[in-house]
């Protein structure tokens, strides 16, 4: 997904194998990740997504009146989503194997990182295309039989 703040900035969904680089996005308050040498277009990831950072992921901590830099000391992360009752708030998120969760618009700009796997589906109890397409045509021969007897 994209975040609610990324509505004016042109997008497309992640793919397996994607080279993506963290992004302060030009007329927007966020960040998020763009296709490497592709600056202007979101890289929207699905809730699931797995990604492996080129190294130890950055993100930005409050520190007194300043921001630190903070090593996550992890290079791989899943997309989540957070926060969905507030709309207006941030949504996107990354979850490391500690269980830290990191906003994406706190992430350091210039980080690069692979799409190593999407989930089979967005949403829970949802079916993906394959399976239906497959209950798709099983209706059609269910419906075919039972007139072929009428």
């Amino acid at each position: 997904m994209c975040d609610y703040s990324l509505q004016h900035v042109a997008s497309a969904p992640a793919k397996v194998g994607d080279r993506l680089v963290t992004t302060e996005f030009r007329h927007s308050a966020t960040r998020g990740f763009t296709e490497i040498g592709a600056p202007d277009v979101a890289i929207c990831l699905r809730p699931g997504s797995e990604l492996a950072f080129d190294g130890e992921a950055v993100f930005a901590e409050p520190y007194g009146f300043r921001l630190r830099r903070v090593k996550i000391g992890a290079g791989v992360a899943r997309f989540r989503q957070v926060n969905l009752d507030q709309p207006y708030a941030h949504h996107d998120a990354l979850e490391f194997p500690d269980g830290r969760l990191v906003m994406l618009t706190d992430l350091a700009p210039g980080q690069t990182a692979t799409v190593l796997q999407l989930p089979a589906s967005s949403q829970p109890g949802e079916k993906s295309a394959a399976a239906e397409t497959r209950h798709e045509t099983m209706e059609a021969r269910r419906e075919a039989a039972a007139l072929s007897t009428i």
